[in-house]
């Protein structure tokens, strides 16, 4: 099947040389940071998580968002996801992969990766994060291929695929909720050291993943004319309205909670990122932009006016998404880091070096993505016929 990613318009060859030119330049700043070390970034001390942490966070999020169709479809038999599952899937290949790419340039040197693998370890998180994100992957690359491929040749999927795609189900909770713990267990950040941090990440993933599928859905409508259907764009739109307001819900009970008791440990951080700490305030408009445009959209999203209206669901999912990539990337990882545990404020900004590493990460991510897509609607667009 995979012969069908071989033919293309001219847009679609021109979107391909794209990425593959990012991800060249991404492997040209990967092997300054390989060759100089970490040092090349604005890493440090005081801020030893960054960019890359930061889109590692939101990726598992998008990975564990295809749960959002996969459950409704094949638990609860609602056939209006039927075209839009295998989307749903492959995006969860894409960005498991990103996900675990990103853990790789965080480490600096690859070889690290064998520490984990030859030397297993029950209390290690990462252990347990490497384990819950390849068994995603190979859950969803597995069982997606698998469906797709029965689907070109008109018959049933294989007895074990099904079983794989219900243990899929579970597993999609447990990459995020293994990567909040992965946070929630460095007890000298106080930021992260809350127990509605776990609960907070899948409410932000199952918003601004379900987003980015209608976003993904309405990007495959208007090139190739593969239509996923009306009413599963409305029902995803549901779905991330809920997923946006329990987000918002528990960013509020964290902002009551650290206030409110004004216990400075707790409070230091949020303030820095919203009002600003000892002088320093350089993410504070970022921040409001951040909550603005992310309770605008769920505005958006609640009006049945304006929900029902193309050009207004996007605007509102670009802006939920938008919104939730600044929270929990900018501000959740940054704001983690400040104040240092000696009471001083380091501020991090990302190197030239690591913005091409992460473009080139984003780009091979897409192209993987764009590749199975691809051949998704080659296939879906062939059964139609």
């Amino acid at each position: 099947m995979i012969e069908k990613a071989l033919k293309g318009n001219r847009s679609y060859w021109i979107w391909i040389a794209s990425l593959v030119s990012l991800i060249v330049a991404g492997l040209s700043a990967y092997s300054q940071q390989r060759w100089f070390g970490l040092t090349v970034t604005g890493m440090g001390r005081d801020a030893s998580w960054g960019l890359y942490i930061a889109q590692f966070t939101f990726l598992v999020g998008v990975a564990a968002s295809a749960v959002m169709v996969v459950l409704p479809y094949y638990l609860h038999h609602r056939k209006e996801f039927g075209k839009t599952v295998i989307i749903g899937e492959f995006m969860a290949v894409s960005a498991t992969m990103m996900s675990m790419l990103f853990i790789m340039a965080d480490l600096g040197r690859p070889d690290r990766l064998l520490n984990i693998m030859l030397y297993p370890s029950p209390h290690s998180m990462v252990f347990w994060d490497m384990l819950a994100l390849s068994g995603y992957l190979f859950l969803n690359i597995i069982s997606g291929w698998a469906i797709l491929g029965a689907e070109r040749k008109g018959v049933p999927a294989a007895s074990w695929v099904k079983p794989l795609v219900y243990i899929s189900i579970p597993w999609a909770f447990s990459i995020h909720t293994v990567t909040a713990f992965l946070y929630a267990g460095l007890p000298g950040r106080h930021l992260w050291l809350t127990a509605v941090l776990a609960p907070r990440f899948l409410a932000s993933a199952f918003a601004a993943g379900t987003a980015l599928l209608i976003l993904v859905s309405l990007i495959l409508k208007r090139t190739t004319g593969y239509d996923s259907g009306k009413e599963a764009r409305e029902k995803l739109a549901v779905l991330a309205t809920y997923g946006g307001i329990a987000n918002f819900f528990l960013l509020g009970m964290e902002l009551f909670t650290a206030f409110y008791s004004n216990v400075p440990a707790h409070k230091e951080s949020l303030q820095y990122l919203y009002f600003g700490l000892d002088g320093h305030a350089p993410l504070v408009p970022l921040m409001w932009f951040s909550l603005i445009i992310g309770l605008g959209a769920l505005v958006i999203l609640l009006v049945p006016a304006l929900k029902k209206s193309t050009t207004w669901l996007i605007a509102a999912c670009i802006a939920l998404v938008l919104s939730i990539w600044i929270d929990k990337g900018v501000g959740l990882v940054i704001g983690g880091f400040v104040p240092s545990p000696q009471m001083e404020i380091f501020e991090y900004m990302p190197t030239s070096v690591e913005v091409f590493v992460a473009l080139g990460i984003w780009s091979l991510g897409l192209l993987i993505l764009t590749i199975l897509l691809k051949v998704a609607v080659a296939v879906k667009m062939e059964q139609e016929r």
